[in-house]
C-alpha cells in the first residue's frame, strides 16, 4: 500500500475543517482535505420540502442506537461542507457570560478555560469570513464586539416587522437575527445581482443558488481555486489513525475509499469529523498504546456529549402571513432568566417559513380539530414559525460509544423546565398577535425518528482544558497525548450555551489554525 505524505491532513470538510484548511492553504503548506461524502448534488429537489424533510433524501443512511437498544438514524450529512450544507446559518456569538460558570436549575454549565477575550477577534474574522449580516446594539445579551458586523442586517418583511414592533411596544428587545448569507438588498429589495433570493427555502434546505454561506461555498471552493497546494479527497471514510509504537504520533491516516483501502500520513492531523464522529473515529482507532481510544487515556473522548434543548415550533394565525424569508428576527430577552426564574432560558429566533408537505408529514395534534378542513397549504400560510433553543449541560454518561459494531448515543435530557418555561414565554408573547395559544412542535427538522434536539448542534465530546485527567485536548485543541494530532470542531466545547455552535467552531478553527501556522513557521 503506496503512502502519501503531506504536511497537513484536515479530515472533514465541513466548518471547522473547512475554515482551518482554507486559513492554512496561503502558507504553501502541501495540505489534503479529506471528506466522506461528495458534493451535494444541486437540482430543484433541493428546494422541495417533501425531498429535504419528509424524505430526509439528504440525510445520512445510517442507524445508531440508544441506550435502551432504540434504533434511529442520526441527523448527520456527509457532504462537502459537512452539516453546514442545511444548517439554517444563524451565526451567533457566544455571550460573554456564556464562558464563565452558570447554574441552571439542573446543575452547572462549567467555565471555559479560555475566556471569551481570546475568541473575540477570531469571531470577527469569522463574521467576515461568512458573510454574516447583523445589526450591533439590538440584541441586549450580544458581547462586546471589535467592530460592526460585516454586512448589514437582513431586513424584515411587513409581518415580521409587526411582530419586531410589537415586541418593543410590550418592553422586550428584538433583534436581527444574524445571517450568514451571500445577500444583496437596496431598500429592502433583493438587488439584480445578489446570490441569495430570499426564497422560502432556508432553514434545513440545501442552497440550490449557492447562497447561504456555508462551509463549501465560503471556504471549500475559493480555496482549491486559488491554492494547488490544497487538495480535496471525496469519498474518503477515515476508518481509523495509526501511531508510531510509542503512541505520541499519528504515523498514518487510513482511508476506504471507493471500496479500496489506501493510507495517508502527514506531519500534522487535524480531526474535524463533528462532535459525534470526530470521537468514533477516536474511539476505533484503539492500540496498545492506547487501549481505550486515541488520546483517551482520561476516559473523556465521546462523554460529556451536548446537543441543545431545540424546538422548532409552529403558530396559527387567524389571518395570512405572506412572509417569504421569515428568518430575521431573534429574541434574547430570557436567555440569562426572568423575574419568575432564576435560571437560564434561552434563545427565541424566527426560522423559515413552513411548507404544506412539511406539516402533511408530522403527526397532527388533537387540538387542530377546531380547523379540520383547512388544507395543508393554507396551514402553512397562516403559520409563524419559531426555534428555541436552550442549554444543554454537560453529563459523562451522556456519550457516544461503540457496542462492538454498533453505534449506541446515550443521552439523558437536561434543564427541560427552563425549555418548557421558554415555550410558555413564547405563548404569552404571541397571543397579542392572533396566534392560537397553543403552539404545534415541529419533529421533521431533527428527523421523524430522533429525540429532542436529535443530533443537531452536537458538541463536547473531547473537551479542553489544562488538566490532562478530566479533558482531552490542551488550550490549543492539540490532543494530551499525542504531539501532532488536532481536533477542530465543536467536540472541544466544555458547554454549549443557547446559540448555534457554528460561528464558534469557526473562530476556534481560525484561532487553532494559527497556532499550526506557527508550528510550521509559517505563523
Amino acid at each position: 500500500m503506496t503512502t502519501l505524505h503531506y504536511d497537513v491532513i484536515v479530515i472533514g470538510s465541513g466548518p471547522g475543517g473547512a475554515s482551518l484548511a482554507q486559513r492554512l492553504a496561503p502558507t504553501g503548506k502541501r495540505i489534503l482535505l479529506m471528506e466522506r461524502g461528495d458534493y451535494l448534488p444541486r437540482s430543484p429537489a433541493n428546494w422541495d420540502s417533501q425531498t429535504v424533510f419528509v424524505d430526509g433524501a439528504y440525510q445520512a443512511k445510517e442507524t445508531w442506537y440508544g441506550s435502551d437498544g432504540r434504533a434511529f438514524h442520526p441527523g448527520l450529512h456527509y457532504y462537502v461542507g459537512g452539516n453546514s450544507k442545511v444548517y439554517g446559518a444563524a451565526l451567533l456569538r457566544l455571550r460573554e457570560r456564556d464562558f464563565e460558570e452558570i447554574q441552571h436549575q439542573d446543575g452547572i454549565s462549567p467555565a471555559w478555560p479560555l475566556k471569551y477575550d481570546a475568541f473575540e477577534p477570531y469571531y470577527a474574522e469569522a463574521e467576515r469570513l461568512f458573510h454574516v449580516h447583523g445589526q450591533r446594539g439590538e440584541d441586549p445579551t450580544e458581547p462586546p464586539a471589535s467592530g460592526p458586523f460585516p454586512y448589514p442586517p437582513v431586513s424584515h418583511e411587513p409581518r415580521i416587522q409587526d411582530l419586531n414592533d410589537s415586541l418593543a411596544q410590550n418592553g422586550l428587545h428584538p433583534f436581527h437575527l444574524p445571517l450568514g448569507i451571500l445577500l444583496d438588498e437596496k431598500d429592502g429589495k433583493v438587488t439584480p445581482t445578489s446570490t441569495c433570493i430570499r426564497c422560502d427555502a432556508f432553514d434545513g434546505f440545501p442552497c440550490l443558488l449557492n447562497g447561504k454561506a456555508d462551509a463549501q461555498v465560503m471556504c471549500v471552493d475559493p480555496a482549491l481555486a486559488a491554492y494547488p497546494n490544497l487538495t480535496l479527497l471525496t469519498g474518503a471514510y477515515v476508518s481509523r489513525l495509526d501511531t508510531d509504537p510509542t503512541g505520541r504520533t499519528v504515523t498514518g491516516v487510513q482511508v476506504t475509499r471507493g471500496g479500496l483501502e489506501e493510507r495517508y500520513s502527514a506531519d500534522i492531523v487535524v480531526v474535524a469529523c463533528g462532535a459525534l464522529s470526530s470521537a468514533l473515529l477516536l474511539l476505533r482507532s484503539a492500540s496498545a498504546s492506547h487501549p481505550n481510544g486515541l488520546a483517551n487515556g482520561s476516559d473523556q473522548v465521546g462523554r460529556n456529549y451536548m446537543r441543545h434543548n431545540q424546538s422548532v415550533l409552529m403558530a396559527l394565525l387567524r389571518e395570512p402571513n405572506d412572509t417569504v424569508f421569515q428568518k430575521t428576527l431573534a429574541l434574547s430577552d430570557y436567555y440569562f432568566g426572568t423575574d419568575d426564574w432564576d435560571y437560564p432560558l434561552g434563545l427565541i429566533q424566527m426560522c423559515a417559513t413552513s411548507h404544506g408537505a412539511q406539516i402533511r408529514g408530522e403527526a397532527l395534534p388533537a387540538w387542530l380539530e377546531w380547523m379540520p378542513k383547512m388544507p395543508f397549504e393554507q396551514m402553512a400560510r397562516h403559520s409563524l414559525d419559531f426555534w428555541l433553543s436552550g442549554e444543554d449541560l454537560p453529563r459523562p454518561e451522556n456519550r457516544i460509544s461503540y457496542d462492538g459494531d454498533r453505534v449506541v448515543l446515550a443521552v439523558t435530557e437536561t434543564n427541560m423546565e427552563a425549555h418548557r418555561r421558554l415555550k410558555k414565554k413564547l405563548e404569552k408573547i404571541l397571543g397579542a398577535a392572533g396566534a392560537h395559544p397553543v403552539l404545534l412542535e415541529r419533529s421533521l427538522y431533527f428527523g421523524k425518528d430522533i429525540p429532542i434536539g436529535g443530533t443537531a448542534h452536537q458538541a463536547g465530546t473531547a473537551r479542553f482544558g489544562t488538566d490532562p485527567a478530566i479533558s482531552v485536548l490542551d488550550l490549543d485543541c492539540r490532543a494530551h497525548e499525542l504531539d501532532n494530532l488536532y481536533v477542530a470542531d465543536a467536540s472541544f466545547f466544555p458547554s454549549i450555551g443557547a446559540v448555534n455552535p457554528t460561528l464558534t467552531i469557526i473562530a476556534n478553527a481560525l484561532r487553532v489554525a494559527d497556532r499550526i501556522k506557527q508550528r510550521l513557521g509559517t505563523g
